[in-house]
């Protein structure tokens, strides 16, 4: 890590659901510290939560109890991009721009950067993520996998102090994926505190750390085939 600083923090997040007559608590006191050049992986099984969480984090939802803050702020649904960036597995892109004007979108709208500039950022991350010869295409005339990169290339272009990122890999053939690693990396490099949710092996091998969502709560895991397992059991703090 480049610094100590912790950009998210997240303390006693509970949020549970009615189901069928009862009650189902998918997250359970959950905490989390995620620092300033730190990459820190989340894994688990189907119906773990790890889409509960995401949503709690990014103020898509709003949890039960617990609080989630980035750099000392309480997140809300106005937290500015410049601090908090999300990758969703939706990927998001407006479908009637073109993939550059998508990138440069987050820059236009909140940065003050001049023209020239927000250009030679978006080319910058294009063509850092493989897809710089699709910049004049809509994203509905490019793959699955190309859209994905473009995402993220605009989740960057403010360089946030946190990422979060779903399943960021998960239309990816090896030689794309190596270039979204690449680039987690370098925003990891450059300050943000970086939060992925995967299931793929390489991913969680590029990590600082590995956590798995168990029983409501985050605990360290072992790296291992077909992902990490839960290093220990019972209720670890991860931060």
């Amino acid at each position: 890590m480049i610094a100590a600083q912790v950009r998210l923090r997240v303390r006693g997040l509970g949020r549970g659901f009615h189901q069928g007559g009862g009650r189902i608590e998918v997250l359970r006191g959950l905490d989390l510290d995620v620092a300033a050049g730190e990459v820190v992986t989340v894994s688990g099984p189907s119906g773990s939560g790890k889409s509960t969480l995401f949503a709690l984090l990014a103020a898509f939802d709003r949890p039960d109890t617990g609080s989630v803050e980035v750099m000392g702020d309480e997140v809300t649904p106005a937290t500015p991009w410049t601090s908090l960036a999300v990758l969703p597995q939706t990927m998001g892109l407006s479908e009637e721009l073109t993939l550059a004007e998508n990138v440069a979108l987050p820059l236009r709208m909140l940065t003050a950067h001049p023209p020239g500039e927000v250009a030679d950022r978006v080319d910058s991350l294009l063509g850092e993520l493989g897809v710089a010869a699709l910049a004049d295409r809509y994203p509905l005339q490019v793959s699955f996998g190309q859209r994905q990169r473009v995402a993220l290339a605009r989740a960057l272009a403010v360089r946030p102090a946190v990422l979060l990122a779903d399943e960021p890999t998960a239309h990816l053939d090896h030689a794309s994926l190596s270039t979204v690693l690449v680039a987690l990396r370098a925003a990891a490099a450059e300050g943000a505190a970086v939060l992925v949710a995967t299931h793929d092996d390489e991913v969680h091998a590029m990590a600082d750390r590995c956590l798995v969502l168990s029983e409501g709560r985050l605990v360290p895991g072992v790296r291992g085939a077909g992902g990490p397992v839960p290093a220990v059991t019972g209720t670890v703090r991860t931060g």
